[in-house]
């Protein structure tokens, strides 16, 4: 006999509970992927018990909102159910949300690194317009062309008066880890005085499909930072949120509140701003988002195609994750080392169909 007949699943010796516990200590979507390929029953667990999607939603909360997920240039897929079975159908729905769900994972545990404003949408006041524009705050130097780059609100007496400076990301949906702001210093005026605020805090979230009558606000804000100091320096400060962030909607908005330096000239209180930075990455564009209002859940979105572009990494370098000849081979070779491990994978639990290439990622590959 070989060693084979003497190794079983030990998963099959235990209370769905307990191999429920055991399976979601997995914190990384990538090992959740791998499980799928020992074998029938524990792929089966893995997709009937959502843990791919149940691990994302622990990750990043803001993913609670998925109303259902969508994938688009889907081919070549197989997708085993009995036609006109509620149960198959449910399967079906299953599958896709653990496919979408696994390269999810895979695409926010992803480092990146990137300044994700595409562009500005306005500041609740700028004191000359257009020579100290919000857009002023894309430019990192601090003179062009013999000017002073900055931003600057209006004068106000009272030092409680907040101000805001609204950008449009990259995308519809970005992981965002970083603010970073410089306040201006005016070197032109006595004393060259900093006109920083006291303290800061950022909002995220998406554009109102249409406007309340009685409500002016033009965004729908999902996410609100705590609360951090700025220093009276110029110089660039970095503000790292409590926890990575995922931006669904695009819109991202910084507010400054208190105002700690008057202007000579007036006596009035300013805030200004020489540079703004918001740090993370784009997961545009394999993913997307449509906001279903009024309700502000969505749909996530899901390209096949763009899965395997090249993709911008920390250091700008592309990517090419079309290998999948030696990603098939990569996979044989598990399969292969799992069964003369004697691990669980019995040659009665292990059908080949029952696995796509689609249902992974090159990278999930050892």
């Amino acid at each position: 006999m070989s060693t084979m007949e003497y190794h079983e699943d030990f998963i099959s010796y235990l209370d769905s509970d307990t191999s429920l516990k055991i399976l979601m200590c997995l914190d990384d979507p990538a090992d959740l992927v791998r499980v799928t390929c020992v074998s029938r029953s524990w792929r089966q667990s893995v997709i009937a018990n959502g843990l791919c999607k149940q691990l994302c939603l622990r990750m990043f909360p803001q993913l609670s909102r998925v109303a259902f997920v969508v994938e688009l240039n889907q081919h070549g897929g197989k997708e085993n159910a009995e036609v006109g079975s509620s149960n198959s159908m449910e399967w079906l729905v299953l599958q896709r949300e653990h496919r979408v769900f696994s390269y999810l994972g895979k695409a926010l545990m992803s480092s990146v690194a990137m300044n994700c404003i595409a562009k500005t949408i306005g500041a609740s006041s700028t004191d000359n317009f257009p020579q100290e524009s919000i857009d002023n705050t894309l430019e990192p130097r601090d003179v062009i062309g013999g000017r002073y780059s900055y931003w600057s609100s209006n004068g106000q007496s009272n030092p409680n008066v907040p101000e805001t400076l609204t950008y449009e990301l990259v995308s519809q949906i970005c992981l965002i880890t970083e603010i970073n702001i410089q306040p201006f210093q005016a070197y032109f005026q006595l004393g060259s005085p900093i006109y920083s605020a006291s303290s800061v805090r950022f909002k995220m979230g998406h554009p109102k499909a249409s406007l309340d009558a009685v409500d002016d606000e033009l965004f729908v804000w999902t996410y609100t930072s705590p609360e951090f100091p700025m220093s009276q320096e110029n110089e660039l400060q970095k503000f790292k949120l409590p926890e990575p962030v995922l931006c669904i909607g695009g819109i991202l908005q910084i507010e400054l509140l208190g105002r700690v330096q008057r202007q000579e000239m007036d006596g009035l209180l300013y805030i200004c701003v020489s540079h703004v930075q918001v740090l993370g990455g784009s997961l545009s564009p394999p993913f997307n988002v449509e906001i279903l209002e009024p309700s502000g859940m969505f749909v996530l979105k899901r390209d096949q195609l763009a899965n395997h572009q090249p993709v911008l990494t920390s250091g700008n370098e592309s990517e090419d994750a079309s290998e999948e000849p030696r990603i098939m081979r990569d996979i044989q070779r598990i399969v292969t080392i799992l069964r003369a491990q004697g691990v669980g994978v019995l040659e009665d639990e292990w059908d080949d169909e029952e696995y796509d290439i689609d249902d992974f990622d090159p990278e999930f590959a050892l």
